[in-house]
């Protein structure tokens, strides 16, 4: 009886309590999907309900060990979770709220995970250029941006407003352009900056064989939910960089493929 009458007490703040809680799970496992860090995420989950059952069926001492553990490990926990807290409270805070339809394209999951507005980059033009920069040994690296807003890059380089081609693209990283040095950021098939100066980080151990673009690209995609495509000037060779991590591919059209996965 006790029982029933809690369901029929189960009103709709206790539904927005659930709503809300699900949508926190599925941003965190968004962030942590494809990082080493989701195994530490699915280890919290797991040590949680231990912890919660003990407490229900009254097994004070090992309750009481985890409930410790529990409430000292929160500080270790955002410690663990730097990177991944700050990309979560970027994503946030580069929500464009005054943007119509904006809420509702961020929670993109009461729709089955189908966005409306579908980025639109031309990845097949991108890589075309990359691949002719790649035989040259032209150096260059471009950002995609994808949920997370990379405003606050473009006062670091030149704003533009140019349609993604690939003679653009190629032309910007010519040696002799005097937009080839630094980043490109493209955006819904816009290069919406040239020549951006990328923040680079020493925290994670990178094989001595990439240079400060690679370190550049890893950063950005740590920091950001962004893509960033290489090209190396010494080797050219392509390297594709998602989550601060390089993914393999075979060929051009496996990682056009790859990346159009990733971003629409």
């Amino acid at each position: 009886m006790e029982f029933f009458k809690e369901i029929l007490d189960f009103g709709i703040v206790e539904f927005a309590d659930i709503i809300l809680v699900a949508i926190l799970l599925y941003y965190a496992y968004k962030l942590l999907k494809g990082t080493v860090a989701i195994n530490i995420f699915l280890g919290i989950i797991l040590i949680y309900l231990v912890w919660r059952i003990t407490a229900f069926i009254e097994m004070d001492l090992l309750s009481s060990i985890i409930g410790g553990f529990m409430s000292v490990g929160i500080i270790a926990l955002i410690v663990v979770f730097q990177p991944e807290i700050r990309k979560f409270l970027l994503m946030i805070g580069s929500t464009n709220f005054a943007k119509k339809g904006s809420v509702l394209d961020r929670v993109n999951f009461l729709r089955g995970g189908q966005d409306i507005n579908k980025n639109t980059t031309n990845i097949k033009s991108i890589i075309s250029a990359c691949t002719n920069m790649s035989i040259s040994k032209t150096g260059a690296i471009i950002v995609i941006e994808r949920n997370n807003n990379l405003n606050f890059l473009e006062d670091t380089g030149d704003e533009m407003n140019i349609k993604v081609t690939q003679p653009i693209i190629e032309s910007i990283f010519f040696k002799n352009s005097p937009l080839h040095d630094g980043a490109i950021i493209v955006s819904n098939n816009f290069i919406k900056a040239t020549r951006v100066v990328l923040p680079i980080t020493n925290e994670k151990m990178i094989p001595n064989k990439y240079g400060l673009r690679h370190r550049a690209a890893v950063s950005i995609t740590e920091k950001t939910d962004a893509l960033a495509i290489v090209v190396s000037e010494e080797t050219g060779k392509i390297s594709y960089i998602k989550n601060g991590e390089f993914k393999n591919f075979k060929d051009s059209e496996d990682l056009v493929g790859l990346i159009k996965k990733d971003l629409y």
